[in-house]
């Protein structure tokens, strides 16, 4: 294990030096936030790649694979596939050639100012869990590797270290090293999966290992799980679209016409390599009594890796899989981060700023965010469910305006802010205290729906 950890710190040394020498692009708080919007198609794919290609794929998706069998993954990545899909045919193009910074830009434009401040509160809420969910990632991979250092410990090093690498590269920094990380993370997987497949004595066991229904992939024939089947679809499918995290990736290509096919390719990829943690999570139903994982499905894929592959094979993938983890949490540090700075801390200024001024309120703005995210994700540590409560959030508060504003011009700052409130009110209602049959989000986003189309033919001023 010394050997090992001190690879991998080697490694993490390597990856963070490279970060670092993609800060000296950043010069202007436009290159901090979307690299200037000069990202290679390539780099651009890379990045969407990686956007959910972290600890909700590699630990989250194949825990619940493990627990579940293929129904318990349709979230996640099918559903994070459907986000990238939908938002490349009829977002990327639209929303790139209207030259935004931030989303928030986006409802400030629409429906002014006060509207602008209210979506950025309701935008940060919606990623303080996935910026969580990429600590308690980064910490399970540290405990793989020191048992002895604690799940809390680890949290509060892996916040401090990605906090210090994102305050200093910014988007630059971001999509260099997912690039990088999105080939040695890959080729590790599939190095993984060709020594469990040579341990477990070939393909056709492990497939052969699941219990019955495990790959049941359609639902029931009844309403409700029908209805939960597209739910569990739609929360990244649709949770995710009104995400500056997904927006501020798209928007650094360096056209619009390469921001969808950049959106395309990322789908692609993410669709391809989203499926090999769930085969190695399936191996682990092969090599080992499935109880052994009851208590923390999470850390299986750690598991077999120190168990069942050689040095080479584990310094690879520990070293690739930390600094991919640290990128996608990186960038989920970014947005919130964005939208802190441009659409909430900015209109309030009374007197402009200078733009290198602006540079230190958007990193000092990384840190609030981190020392809040570090917060929940000491409480809560279960990473599937944090991604999914933060695509929840999203889907029923701001989703509607933000649609409306980009398909049907609308300018109703009342519909807005009564979607906004009434679909996240009706969503807190019927998750914590009339619980259905059927997700929360559902008829939240009816009423966040009906909200917005209750004013639509009463104009109101901005």
């Amino acid at each position: 294990m010394p050997v090992l950890l001190t690879f991998v710190i080697l490694y993490l040394l390597l990856t963070l030096a490279a970060g670092f020498f993609a800060s000296r692009y950043v010069k202007t708080s436009s290159d901090f936030v979307q690299a200037g919007r000069r990202l290679h198609p390539a780099m651009n794919a890379a990045a969407l790649f990686a956007l959910w290609f972290g600890s909700e794929t590699i630990f989250g998706a194949s825990s619940e694979f493990v627990k579940h069998g293929l129904s318990g993954v349709i979230e996640d990545p099918f559903g994070g596939v459907l986000c990238l899909i939908l938002f490349a045919a009829f977002f990327a193009k639209k929303l790139y050639n209207l030259n935004l910074v931030t989303i928030g830009d986006l409802f400030r434009n629409a429906y002014g100012q006060k509207v602008e401040l209210i979506a950025g509160l309701f935008m940060l809420i919606t990623f303080f869990g996935y910026v969580a969910a990429q600590m308690v990632a980064l910490s399970i991979i540290l405990n793989a590797l020191i048992p002895a250092l604690g799940m809390t410990n680890g949290i509060i090093i892996c916040s401090i270290i990605v906090t210090a690498y994102t305050f200093v590269g910014g988007m630059w920094a971001v999509s260099i090293t997912d690039f990088i990380q999105s080939i040695f993370i890959v080729a590790g997987l599939i190095m993984l999966c060709l020594f469990l497949i040579e341990q477990a004595g070939g393909i056709t066991p492990i497939l052969a290992a699941a219990p019955e229904g495990f790959y049941n992939f359609l639902p029931p024939a009844n309403a409700t799980d029908i209805t939960n089947w597209i739910a569990a679809w739609l929360t990244l499918g649709l949770g995710s679209i009104p995400s500056q995290d997904i927006f501020q990736r798209v928007n650094s290509a360096r056209s619009a016409k390469a921001a969808v096919y950049s959106t395309y390719l990322g789908a692609l990829l993410y669709l391809l390599f989203a499926l090999l943690p769930l085969f190695i999570a399936l191996a682990a139903h092969k090599l080992y009594p499935e109880s052994k994982f009851e208590d923390d499905a999470q850390s299986v894929i750690p598991i077999l890796v120190l168990n069942h592959t050689p040095l080479f094979v584990q310094v690879l993938f520990f070293g690739s899989l930390l600094s991919a983890i640290m990128s996608t949490c990186s960038g989920a540090l970014l947005a919130p981060a964005s939208i802190l700075s441009e659409n909430i801390i900015k209109p309030l200024m009374k007197n402009s700023k200078q733009d290198k001024q602006f540079l230190w309120i958007l990193r000092l703005s990384v840190i609030l965010i981190s020392i809040v995210s570090l917060c929940i994700a000491i409480n809560q540590g279960n990473i599937f469910d944090l991604v999914a409560q933060s695509s929840i959030l999203g889907i029923v508060s701001l989703l509607t305006p933000m649609i409306a504003a980009l398909f049907f011009n609308s300018t109703h700052k009342v519909g807005a802010i009564l979607s906004m409130f009434l679909g996240m009110g009706a969503y807190i209602l019927f998750e914590y205290y009339y619980p259905l049959k059927i997700a929360s989000f559902v008829p939240a986003l009816g009423i966040s729906i009906l909200a917005m189309l209750s004013v639509y033919f009463y104009p109101v001023k901005k």
